[in-house]
């Protein structure tokens, strides 16, 4: 009996830390490339977020919020706190939310220097990341 409430207690607990890391809101069939300009780079845990303007195809300028996984997770592919800032301009390939918002989950990053930043997926080539 005390084997079974384990189990269930460990269950119970599980299920919210797989639901917060679920893939729902974002359209993973879709993938957007934007060109834009940083505006913020948050280097933080649970998630790091970049923040950057690009013009949508009316011509407006929309701020971009877009998600990767935690610091740990994205040094090991070659991230790092100082990867952007403010004005850096990149391009931004992502996966959006249904909705429309302009929010979304980053796939890679071009950066000016011709860098590519993987968010997703293997690294090209089986590389390792730039230490």
């Amino acid at each position: 009996m005390k084997i079974s409430l384990v189990i269930a207690a460990v269950i119970v607990t599980a299920v919210p830390i797989i639901a917060h890391h679920g893939a729902a809101t974002f359209d993973t069939e879709r993938e957007l490339t934007l060109k834009g300009t940083v505006t913020e780079w948050i280097w933080a845990n649970p998630h790091c977020f970049l923040k950057f303007d690009a013009k949508d195809d009316t011509g407006a300028v929309r701020n971009w919020s877009v998600e990767t996984q935690n610091p740990t997770t994205m040094s090991s592919r070659g991230w790092r706190r100082t990867s952007f800032k403010a004005g850096d301009p990149v391009t931004v390939a992502l996966q959006p939310v249904k909705n429309g918002a302009p929010v979304g989950r980053i796939v890679k990053v071009l950066l000016a220097n011709g860098e590519t930043l993987i968010a997703i997926g293997p690294q090209p080539d089986g590389a390792s990341p730039p230490q």
